[in-house]
């Protein structure tokens, strides 16, 4: 919270029930969850609904809060439809394409030579890895993501222009 107000200002702001927006039940859940260790987007969303409550305008809950209109906006009408228990009902960020089954593998692959898997060449690259985890996975992640991930993992292929990953 980033503003004018102190903290202890705006917690005693939230922590008095107004009831413009939220039941009491909701309100004393979400103050609850709101002392809990949380990351810091869903102590937002948390924040941005019982500020709403408190009868704060979206101008002064985002320079509160210090997070954009778009999300002001949208979590007060969470709270005005009644939601508010759906703070943490959305992930955070980009849904993952990898998992670790997927990394595991990866890992496995590079260890071995692909003519234990039926490749004719001797070396893996990152397009033929990329290749072949696409169809024992459905999984399809550049050969750029491929690197990324190796070198995250501390390994790598090794760079054989005249390898060529048929499939």
């Amino acid at each position: 919270m980033s503003n004018n107000l102190s903290y202890n200002q705006v917690y005693d702001e939230i922590n008095q029930h107004k009831g413009k927006l939220l039941t009491p039940i909701q309100h004393k859940t979400l103050v609850k969850y709101l002392q809990t260790n949380l990351q810091r987007e869903y102590r937002c969303r948390i924040e941005i609904m019982l500020l709403a409550d408190a009868g704060k305008s979206q101008s002064q809950i985002c320079g509160i809060v210090g997070c954009s209109q778009e999300m002001a906006r949208y979590w007060i009408i969470i709270a005005e439809s009644g939601l508010a228990q759906k703070w943490n009902s959305q992930p955070i960020g980009r849904p993952k394409t990898v998992n670790n089954q997927f990394l595991e593998r990866l890992q496995e692959l590079v260890k071995h030579s692909p003519r234990e898997y039926g490749y004719a060449f001797g070396c893996w690259t990152a397009l033929c890895l990329s290749k072949h985890l696409a169809q024992e996975f459905g999984i399809k992640v550049s050969d750029r993501h491929i690197n990324r991930l190796l070198k995250k993992m501390g390994l790598s292929t090794k760079s054989i222009s005249s390898v060529v990953c048929e499939s």
